[in-house]
C-alpha cells in the first residue's frame, strides 16, 4: 500500500569550503612560503661559505687599508701624497668607554641586538628615504660597515648592499661583538688621511685615543658620517657643531645622562695645530675630486700626472699673496690655449681657508663679462673702427652711467671698450638681443645662471674664474674652444696606465675673424685702455672688471701662448677700499705672466683674419655649413643654393633681392652666424634664466 507521507528531500552535495579567492591566496601563501625557505636557505648556504673564507682575526689586524695617491706637475715635481696614516692598535679593553658609547649611539644603536643586518634599522632608514625623496639615512649597521670598509668598495648599488649583507652575517657568526668593534674602530676612516681612532686622535689632539674626553670622542664618532666635510683638519667649526649632535644622540640613546650631556664644553674644545700646507693644494684638491671620474681603481697606490708647471705655480702665488688687499682674497687661473691648466690659486693662504675661489666661488663678472656683449656685435656685424654715441640713454626705469659721469660723444667700438664705456655696451647689447648675448656666454662655456636684463651688459651675473679664463683662452686659440682640464695620465705605482688624456676634436665657437677682431678690441686695452698695467714687453690682449662699490676686481688676458684670469674680494662680498680691475688684479696678473712667458718667444697675436676670395675656407666648411663637392646643399625658395658666395643675401644690401647675383667687384656678404645657427650647428641646447640686479659701475 502506497504511502502518503510526503517523501523527503535528498541532502544536496556539501560545498566547497574555500572560493576561487580563498584557493588562490592559499596558493600564493604556499609559493611564498616555498621562496622564503629556499632564499633563508641560500642565505644560510651564501653565510656559511663567507665564513669559510673570511680571513683570521690577525689577518684582519694587518691588512692594510686606504689607497696612497701621489699627484705630480707636469715637470715632474711631487705636488701632494695623499694617503693612509695609522696610529696603535688598541686591543678592546684599552678603548675608552666613551668613545664605544659614542659610536654605538650615532652610528648603530641596536647593536647589541642584532645579527650584522638590523631589519628595524634598514625599515626605518627606507621610510625616512621615502619620505625626503633621497638618501637622506643610511640604514647600514656598524658590522656591515665593517665589512664594506675591508672587503668592498663604495660603489652604490644593490649587488654590493647584498654581499655586504651576507658579509656582516658571517663576520657576527665568526667573531664576537667586542672583537667586531675592535676592528671597527681601529680600522674607519676619520678624514685628514687618518684610519683608526689612535691616529685621529693625534692628528686631531696629539695624543692617543686612550686619552679621549667625552667631547673628543663625539668629535671622532661624528666624522664616520662625511669625514671629508666635518674632519677638524677641513672644517673645525663644522666638526664642532657635528659633536653637539652626537652628544645629543648619545643622551638620548641612555650612553650619558642629561646632566653629563649639558655639561659637556664642546666649544672650548682646543685641535692641533695642522702642517703648512702650500697654496697648491687648491689645485691638487681639484685634481684629486675630478680622479674619482676617471678611475675606479680603489686599491693599488696610484700615480697622477698633471698639466701644472712648478714655476708658473709659484709665480702664481707670488702674484696673489703680493697683490691682494688686506682683508680680500684673490685667485688665479692660469692655461695654455688648449685649456691645459698651469696654474691654480684659490686663495691667498689654504691654511687659513680651503675654499677655492678659482674653481668653486661666484662672482659678478663686471666689465670683464662685456667680451661676450662685444662677441655678439662682431658676429652680428659691428666693425672695430665703427662710430657710435657715447650719451645718457634709457632703458625703462634705468639708466647705464660711465663710472666719470661724463659722456664723450662719438667714439669708435674699438674705443669704448678699451675705455669699458657702459653706455655703448648697453646700446649693443641690445641692438644684438639680451638673449645673444646670454648665448654667446653659453657658448663660451659659462654654466651660471645669466641675467637677460639689460644691466647684464655691465656684468650683473655671477661667473666662475676658471669658466672666463677658458672663455678668453678660446678668443686666444682663434674661436677654438679650449676646454679645462688638469690630468693628463694615471698609472699605478707598479706602471700600469689606467687613463691618458685625448685631446677632444676642438669645437669653433665663433668665425676665425670674430675672434681677430675681438682680440683687437682686448689688445686696445692694454695698449691705450683700463688694462694699460698688463703691459710686459711683448703683445698683450685683455679685459678689466669692477663692480659696484669696488667689491670685486677683475682682470683676464693672454698672449699668444697662454691665459689668465685674476679676481679679488672679500668672501663676504663687503667693499674693498681701491680695489678695481685695472690695479691689483692686473699688477698680479702681470707679475705671472712676465714669469710665466718668460724664455718664450714673443708671438703677435691675430687681430686681423681675411676671409677667402671664394668664401669659406675647406677646413671650416662643415662649421659654417657649406658643403663639400658631390654632396647636395639645401635650396632656397629660389632654387640658389643656400650658402653660395656669389649670391648676396644681405638684408642690408640696396635694390638687390636675396637671389641676386652680387655686382661685379662687391666682396661677399661676412656671414651672420647667430646664437641659433650656431647652437643648431653645435647641437647643444642653450639654457635660459631669468633675473636683473643692479648695473655695477665699470671703467675697468
Amino acid at each position: 500500500m502506497a504511502s502518503n507521507s510526503p517523501r523527503r528531500p535528498r541532502p544536496s552535495a556539501p560545498k566547497s569550503a574555500r572560493g576561487p579567492v580563498a584557493r588562490a591566496a592559499l596558493t600564493v601563501l604556499k609559493i611564498g612560503i616555498g621562496v622564503g625557505l629556499l632564499m633563508t636557505l641560500l642565505l644560510a648556504v651564501a653565510v656559511a661559505i663567507s665564513m669559510a673564507s673570511l680571513p683570521g682575526y690577525r689577518e684582519l689586524m694587518r691588512s692594510p687599508n686606504g689607497q696612497m695617491v701621489q699627484v705630480r706637475s707636469a715637470d715632474g715635481a711631487v705636488l701632494v701624497s695623499v694617503g693612509p696614516s695609522y696610529g696603535e692598535w688598541l686591543a678592546y679593553d684599552e678603548i675608552p668607554q666613551v668613545m664605544v658609547d659614542a659610536m654605538i649611539a650615532v652610528e648603530d644603536r641596536r647593536f647589541y641586538h642584532h645579527p650584522g643586518v638590523d631589519p628595524i634599522g634598514t625599515a626605518r632608514a627606507l621610510v625616512v628615504n621615502i619620505q625626503r625623496g633621497g638618501s637622506a639615512q643610511g640604514g647600514s649597521t656598524i658590522t656591515q660597515q665593517l665589512a664594506r670598509n675591508i672587503f668592498l668598495t663604495a660603489a652604490q648599488n644593490y649587488t654590493r648592499k647584498i654581499r655586504e649583507a651576507i658579509l656582516a652575517l658571517a663576520l657576527e657568526q665568526r667573531f664576537t661583538k667586542r672583537e667586531i668593534l675592535e676592528l671597527y674602530l681601529n680600522r674607519v676612516y676619520f678624514g685628514g688621511g687618518a684610519y683608526g681612532i689612535d691616529a685621529a686622535a693625534r692628528k686631531f689632539y696629539g695624543h692617543g685615543a686612550n686619552q679621549l674626553s667625552l667631547e673628543e670622542a663625539a668629535v671622532i664618532a661624528g666624522l664616520v658620517k662625511a669625514p671629508s666635510r666635518y674632519a677638524p683638519s677641513s672644517d673645525p667649526e663644522k666638526a664642532k657643531g657635528r659633536a653637539k649632535i652626537v652628544i645629543a644622540v648619545m643622551a638620548d640613546a641612555g650612553r650619558i645622562t642629561r646632566s653629563e650631556a649639558a655639561a659637556a664644553d664642546i666649544d672650548a674644545l682646543r685641535f692641533a695645530p695642522q702642517p703648512k700646507q702650500n697654496n697648491v693644494r687648491y689645485f691638487t684638491d681639484w685634481v684629486l675630486s675630478e680622479l674619482e671620474s676617471l678611475t675606479d681603481e680603489t686599491i693599488e697606490p696610484l700615480v697622477v700626472t698633471t698639466t701644472l708647471m712648478s714655476g708658473m705655480q709659484q709665480a702664481a702665488d707670488r702674484g696673489i699673496v703680493a697683490h691682494t688687499p688686506a682683508g680680500a682674497q684673490g685667485a688665479l687661473v692660469a692655461m695654455s690655449t688648449d685649456g691645459a691648466v698651469r696654474a691654480m690659486v684659490g686663495g691667498k693662504d689654504y691654511v687659513s681657508s680651503i675654499y677655492n675661489r678659482a674653481t668653486s666661488s661666484r662672482r659678478p663678472g663686471g666689465s670683464a663679462f662685456k667680451l661676450f656683449v662685444y662677441l655678439a656685435a662682431l658676429e652680428d656685424g659691428v666693425e672695430p673702427d665703427d662710430v657710435m654715441i657715447d650719451e645718457p640713454v634709457s632703458f625703462g626705469n634705468w639708466s647705464p652711467r660711465n663710472n666719470d659721469r661724463t659722456y664723450r660723444g662719438e667714439m669708435t667700438v674699438r674705443q669704448a671698450f678699451a675705455s669699458s664705456v657702459n653706455t655703448i655696451a648697453v646700446q649693443l647689447a641690445q641692438r644684438v638681443g639680451y638673449d645673444t648675448v646670454a648665448d654667446m656666454a653659453r657658448r663660451f662655456g659659462i654654466t651660471t645662471k645669466i641675467d637677460r636684463q639689460p644691466a647684464m651688459a655691465l656684468g650683473t651675473s655671477d661667473v666662475n674664474l676658471l669658466e672666463m679664463t677658458s672663455a678668453y683662452a678660446s678668443v686666444a686659440r682663434g674661436g677654438v674652444e679650449a676646454r679645462p682640464y688638469a690630468i693628463t695620465k694615471v698609472t699605478t705605482s707598479r706602471g700600469r696606465t689606467l687613463y691618458t688624456h685625448e685631446a677632444e676634436e676642438p669645437r669653433m665657437l665663433v668665425a676665425p675673424w670674430v675672434a681677430a677682431k675681438m682680440t683687437d678690441l682686448l689688445k686696445a686695452v692694454v695698449d691705450s685702455g683700463t688694462g694699460r698695467r698688463a703691459a710686459i714687453g711683448r703683445e698683450v690682449a685683455g679685459k678689466t672688471g669692477t663692480t659696484s662699490s669696488n667689491r670685486d676686481g677683475w682682470f683676464l688676458g693672454f698672449t699668444g701662448d697662454i691665459a689668465a684670469g685674476v679676481w679679488m674680494g672679500r668672501d663676504d662680498n663687503k667693499v674693498v677700499g681701491g680695489l678695481a680691475g685695472g690695479r691689483a688684479p692686473t699688477a698680479a696678473w702681470a707679475d705671472f705672466m712676465r714669469v710665466a712667458t718668460k724664455g718664450m718667444p714673443s708671438q703677435a697675436l691675430q687681430t686681423d683674419v681675411e676671409l677667402p676670395e671664394d668664401g669659406f675656407g675647406e677646413p671650416d666648411a662643415e662649421v659654417y655649413g657649406i658643403y663639400p663637392p658631390g654632396s647636395e646643399p639645401p635650396v632656397d625658395e629660389n632654387g640658389v643654393p643656400i650658402g653660395d658666395p656669389s649670391v648676396v643675401t644681405d638684408a642690408d644690401t640696396p635694390n638687390l633681392g636675396p637671389s641676386q647675383p652680387r655686382p661685379q667687384g662687391q666682396p661677399p656678404a661676412q656671414p651672420r652666424l647667430d646664437g641659433d645657427f650656431l647652437d643648431q650647428i653645435l647641437a647643444e641646447p642653450q639654457p635660459k634664466g631669468s633675473g636683473g640686479g643692479s648695473p655695477p659701475s665699470d671703467p675697468m
